[in-house]
């Protein structure tokens, strides 16, 4: 089957560890610039692209790509719940709440137990006001706070309601400990790492994440940037 890219497709990417989003996206976009679908008049014309949902370059999974006029349902995929799997380093910080930075301050975890660490996931779930990280996509003022983070700047963060839907743990293995997170949009996994290590009287910071739903679309049936430039390389 020849996909229409003008016309529009809905893609599900599975993104590469250290990848930006927009990297993924640009991948996507050089490779198809062939393609028959973008012929028009005996010329290829201009790719409209976009992706519904940034993942950060430490995190891995699923990435929503919209063509041609499904770019205009990029929103709509946008709300949708989304699920994520990982990992929390549990008993030290970073500036950016996951490893991209260095540990700034340790903290004892001696103190916690394993059903503490069940019980402060419990304590997550529902309605909350959540404060994004420093080091994120999010606008204020007009500027991207990673900008004004890595330029050594301060911004007043405020906080911005969001709903965890679901959160398990799936295995504790101090001071490392696996979550599955339903959320609704706009929830900052990071975050959450950095309160769960407050709720347990110590520090965390996320070691790995995966996004594994964006609402009934899976990871399952997702494919690597290299595996679907090769079925489109014309």
């Amino acid at each position: 089957m020849i996909r229409d890219y003008r016309s529009g497709e809905l893609l599900l990417i599975n993104k590469p560890y250290t990848w930006s989003s927009f990297q993924a996206v640009n991948k996507l976009k050089h490779a198809l610039k062939k393609h028959p679908s973008l012929l028009l008049d005996g010329k290829h014309v201009h790719l409209k692209i976009g992706h519904a949902g940034t993942l950060d370059p430490l995190a891995t999974g699923l990435l929503i790509i919209c063509t041609g006029k499904k770019t205009k349902e990029i929103s709509t995929f946008q709300d949708l719940p989304k699920e994520y799997t990982g990992t929390f380093f549990i008993g030290a910080t970073t500036p950016c709440y996951d490893k991209e930075k260095e540990v700034d301050q340790t903290y004892p975890i001696d103190h916690i137990t394993e059903a503490m660490v069940y019980e402060a996931a419990k304590s997550f779930i529902g309605k909350q006001e959540q404060i994004p990280p420093m080091f994120s996509a999010v606008k204020v003022d007009g500027k991207r706070l990673y900008k004004t983070a890595r330029a050594g700047g301060e911004l007043e963060l405020k906080a911005r309601p969001i709903e965890i839907l679901e959160f398990e743990i799936t295995a504790c293995r101090l001071p490392y400990v696996d979550f599955r997170i339903s959320c609704t949009k706009g929830t900052y996994i990071r975050s959450i790492a950095r309160d769960f290590g407050l709720t347990l009287n110590s520090g965390a910071y996320l070691d790995a994440l995966c996004r594994t739903k964006i609402g009934h679309f899976s990871i399952e049936d997702a494919q690597s940037p290299e595996d679907f430039i090769k079925e489109n390389t014309f």
